[in-house]
This record gives structure tokens, sequence and C-alpha cells, in this order.
């Protein structure tokens, strides 16, 4: 199990670099839509939303993404409105919705909520992918490998030391320690790219502010992850799918990244417009 997730891992991980610095941008939007769309298909699925419903939102969901991306009018910034309103979305899903969600146990059946709730964990999250690599694509990898980092360092610390069980009702695997771990690992990541840079992300005064937003990263991370992990518990699955051997579905390994690309898009762009 272990050897399957490490090399499609590895595979993966080649293929984005490929994608994220050769690809033009077209083919780069292309590629973030057929995420989003596999991504629609699996959560359809664990919506239970049916074979005819599941289609439908599969239509939508390509529509949605087609509409925003290439036929919102990019004149006077209308598109970029767009996705800042959307972010926001993703914000408030993130901020207040989920976590509201999960101490509470809610358990949302009604097909229609779980699909607007499908649009607001995949539509940003595609969405952050284009914006984010449209400024920089080492801006995108430096955001996806915070949450890589901190997903690996919370595995392997929590097969490690994990003792203490940090959502039992909802991840039996995840444990207080793993979240050590990977607060730990972000720290290691952060000094040693803002080290790499030779302090050019703003010199040392800016390093424990970098520190505090990737801490709080991980939080948003592992809210990704947990929520997630509340949906298959409810729709009574391990995984989200059998895409990827080692790593289950789709979902599985982009769970993180849906609760903290879009906010990242969201902080960078309402910078930029300052």
């Amino acid at each position: 199990m272990l050897k399957s997730r490490v090399i499609t891992a590895i595979v993966l991980l080649v293929l984005l670099l490929s994608a994220l610095f050769l690809l033009p941008a077209t083919v780069w939007a292309v590629l973030a839509i057929v995420m989003v769309m596999q991504g629609a298909t699996e959560w359809s699925k664990l919506a239970k939303l049916g074979p005819t419903a599941g289609k439908a939102y599969w239509g939508l969901t390509l529509a949605i993404m087609v509409a925003l991306q290439w036929l919102v009018p990019q004149a006077e910034g209308a598109q970029l409105a767009s996705h800042l309103w959307i972010y926001a979305v993703s914000a408030v899903l993130w901020l207040f919705i989920v976590p509201t969600w999960m101490i509470a146990s809610w358990k949302v059946e009604n097909p229609i909520v779980m699909a607007l709730v499908g649009w607001a964990l995949l539509i940003p999250t595609g969405l952050a992918m284009m914006d984010l690599r449209a400024i920089s694509p080492w801006l995108l990898l430096f955001v996806m490998g915070l949450v890589w980092v901190a997903d690996s360092t919370a595995y392997f610390a929590g097969r490690k030391f994990g003792k203490r069980k940090l959502a039992p009702s909802i991840s039996p695997g995840k444990t207080w320690e793993g979240v050590a771990g990977a607060m730990v690992g972000v720290t290691v990541y952060v000094v040693a790219v803002w080290s790499y840079l030779g302090g050019s992300m703003g010199g040392h005064a800016v390093l424990p502010i970098l520190l505090l937003a990737a801490w709080w990263w991980v939080g948003l991370a592992i809210i990704g992850d947990l929520f997630e992990s509340a949906i298959k518990r409810q729709a009574g699955v391990k995984d989200s799918g059998a895409l990827l051997p080692g790593h289950g579905g789709l979902l599985d390994r982009i769970d993180a990244l849906t609760s903290t690309l879009p906010l990242a898009a969201l902080v960078v762009l309402l910078q930029i417009l300052r």
C-alpha cells in the first residue's frame, strides 16, 4: 500500500511539474477544468445524486467552468471580480460553514444542498489553479508544496508517534501527533524556501509572518481533509474513487487543496489590487 502510494505520488509530481512549467495557459486551464470535472464525478457519487442527476451535475459544472474562464467579459476586471466573489464564497465555506458542520455532526442528505457544496469546493479550486499559475507558477507550486509537506509529515509522524486521536468519529487514523509533525514540516519548508531565496521574500521581519500564515494554512488543510473524510463516512465509502493507486480518487488527493488554494488566491489577488 505504501509502495504504490509513493510511486503514484512521484508520477503525479513529475506530471504536475511538467504541466505547470511547460504547458501554455490555455492548455493548463483545460487541465484544471478536467480536474474539476473528475472531482464533480466523484462528488456526485458521494452526494448520492443518482445517474441522471449526476450527469446533469457534470454538465452544469462544465458549463460553469467554461463560462467563468472564457465567456465572462475580461474588460474592466469583470472576470477578476467574478473570481473574487467565488473565492469569498469558498472562504465563508471553510472558515465558518464547514467547522460548524463538523462540530455539529450534520448529516446533510439533500441533493441540492450537496450539489451546491460540491461546487463551492471544486469550482474555486479550479479557478485558483489558473489564477495563481497566471501570476507565477512558482507561487502556485509554493502553496501546493506547503500542503503536500503538511500532509506527508502528518502521515509519517502519525504512523510513528500517533496516540491521541484528532477526530475519532470522523477520521480515526488522524492524530494530534500528526498535526504536530505537520507543523514542524511546514516550518522547515518555509524556512528552507525563505533561506534559498536569500530573504528576498521580505527580509527577516517577514519570516515570522510567513510562519504564522503557514501554520494557519496547516489548519485549513486539516479541515479540508477532515471534511472529505466526514462526507465519505456519511456516504459509507472508504475512498472517493479508484483513479489513483494507493490514494483512491482525485478528491482523496486534493481534499486539502480545496480548502487552501482558493483562500490563497483570494489573499494574493486582494494584495495585487491594493
